[in-house]
């Protein structure tokens, strides 16, 4: 009876270019953890941000209040802290700073052990002309699909 909880960022693979991606734990409270099983979360507006002890923290990542906290619940927009290695931490710090690289959620998961996960990625934010290829390629490839589905019957 194990439901497997996959909160996705749909719109980050279409704004943003990809090119490293990590998976972070994430600090939260009890409230947090059970709304997230729930599903009552979403990274849709999320971004990750360093502050200046250069702790990596997940802004605008909305989890609703749980329906069965009392006075215990949690703030649904709090900054979260982010669990990386030092080692990973220091490059993605030095890539934001120096390349002007931002550093954005693309899944919200819970992994085998019951941890809550969150896969943050590198990435590069795509211009206009990027994103109509993108646009064009998801066309392209959807008819050819249409075609040979076609084509088999």
């Amino acid at each position: 009876m194990k439901k497997s909880v996959n909160i996705l960022n749909r719109k980050a693979r279409f704004s943003y270019e990809i090119l490293d991606t990590y998976t972070a734990g994430i600090v939260l409270t009890g409230t947090e953890i059970k709304s997230i099983r729930a599903s009552k979360a979403s990274i849709a507006e999320s971004f990750c941000e360093f502050n200046e002890q250069g702790e990596l923290f997940a802004i605008n990542m909305t989890v609703q209040e749980y329906d069965y906290g009392n006075h215990f619940n949690h703030k649904p927009k709090a900054e979260r802290k982010l669990l990386l290695n030092k080692k990973e931490l220091r490059k993605l710090e030095k890539e934001v700073k120096n390349t002007g690289l931002t550093v954005i959620p693309l899944k919200l998961f819970i992994n085998e052990k019951g941890f809550a996960k969150l896969q943050i990625a590198l990435a590069k934010g795509k211009k206009l002309f990027d994103k109509r290829d993108t646009i064009k390629d998801r066309e392209n490839k959807r008819n050819l699909d249409r075609i040979k589905k076609n084509f088999k019957s």
